[in-house]
């Protein structure tokens, strides 16, 4: 904790445990044909990027609104950016599609303001998948329970998400972050799914890493004002050990992984679904890769080495991977770095 000697044991939390050779209980995950990763909510929002064979743009103008300061009354509308994330997930094998929603944005209404825009039917998702606890990637579900009725929804989470957490910055007052409440959710019509380990989902074609071996030297967690409730104290939680990430095996060409903050390390993630699948070909890396602010941008040379040396086919960091470190990427991964945005889809087939 700030302020005070380190107890042994957090010390020992944090540090980087060895994980050689292959998992001792891999994961069989089934190739899929294809999976479209849709960008619901991020930090920015760009209605002039231009897309590709694999990549689709939101047009200029996804609706309209009423504005009496026009002749028509009306003015055009885009699509939300806040500091969040949230991501639809279509995974198609044969001729059967699933649909999952990771994450939800950080305001009750981003999100499915912006799936309304864009045409995305939120009643169709057959799970929510949470990447961590953290209110920015968890406050649009109380927009989405207000579209879902009371149906049940199962929803997959890390018996951690309910942690209560705050940031206390030396000289400032310690900032309490909202906490989810299970009951609330369960409530609201979520079935909650508490799971520390791996989990397949669809059949088998998606994996939900669980908790995430911490093996590169570089990858350190949050600084030592991000602490949690211990029930009795508050003390440093480096690891967010919450944090786990969406994984699809595209046939004949590779795993996609889907962060949310990416809190365990971008390439202590890849190297974890690498050796949970013992797919070594590494075919995109999407979403928050948490390498934004003077404590972080330190790692970002290691980072772009070692995810270089993984030669991805794409890769479309967002949320918290900060302007340093998206300019770093695109130099370093020209061919396969693409700006993210609100309202981009990532088509990636067999």
């Amino acid at each position: 904790m700030c302020g005070s000697s380190a107890d042994p044991r957090q010390v020992a939390a944090a540090a980087p445990r060895p994980a050689p050779g292959s998992a001792v209980d891999p994961i069989a995950l089934e190739p899929v044909d294809e999976i479209v990763i849709t960008t619901l909510v991020d930090n920015e929002y760009d209605a002039l990027l231009t897309g590709d064979e694999r990549t689709t743009r939101a047009p200029f103008s996804v609706g309209h609104a009423p504005a009496p300061q026009f002749l028509t009354g009306s003015t055009t509308v885009g699509l939300m950016a806040e500091h969040g994330f949230s991501a639809l997930v279509s995974v198609r094998r044969g001729t059967t599609t699933t649909t999952l929603l990771f994450d939800t944005g950080l305001s009750p209404g981003a999100m499915v303001t912006n799936a309304s825009r864009l045409g995305a039917d939120l009643s169709g998702i057959q799970a929510v998948v949470l990447s961590h606890g953290h209110f920015d990637h968890a406050g649009g579900l109380a927009g989405l329970a207000g579209r879902q009725g009371t149906r049940s929804l199962p929803m997959v989470v890390h018996p951690k998400a309910w942690t209560r957490r705050r940031l206390a910055v030396p000289g400032h007052e310690p900032e309490e972050l909202p906490t989810l409440s299970q009951r609330a959710l369960e409530a609201e019509g979520f079935a909650v799914i508490e799971r520390r380990e791996p989990s397949l989902l669809v059949d088998g074609c998606v994996l939900i890493t669980g908790e995430v071996d911490r093996t590169t030297e570089f990858e350190h967690g949050m600084p030592a004002s991000h602490q949690e409730w211990t029930g009795s104290a508050w003390r440093h939680d480096p690891l967010v050990i919450d944090d786990q990430a969406l994984v699809a095996h595209v046939r004949g060409r590779g795993l996609v992984v889907l962060t949310g903050c990416g809190h365990a390390g971008a390439i202590n993630i890849v190297r974890h679904a690498q050796r949970l699948t013992a797919v070594r070909a590494l075919h995109a890396l999407l979403g928050g890769l948490h390498l934004s602010g003077p404590v972080f941008e330190p790692i970002i040379g290691p980072t772009v080495d070692a995810l270089t040396d993984l030669t991805p086919g794409l890769v479309v960091p967002g949320h918290c991977t900060g302007w340093r470190a998206q300019h770093a990427l695109a130099a370093a991964l020209p061919e396969a770095w693409v700006a993210g945005s609100s309202g981009s889809s990532f088509r990636l087939a067999a």
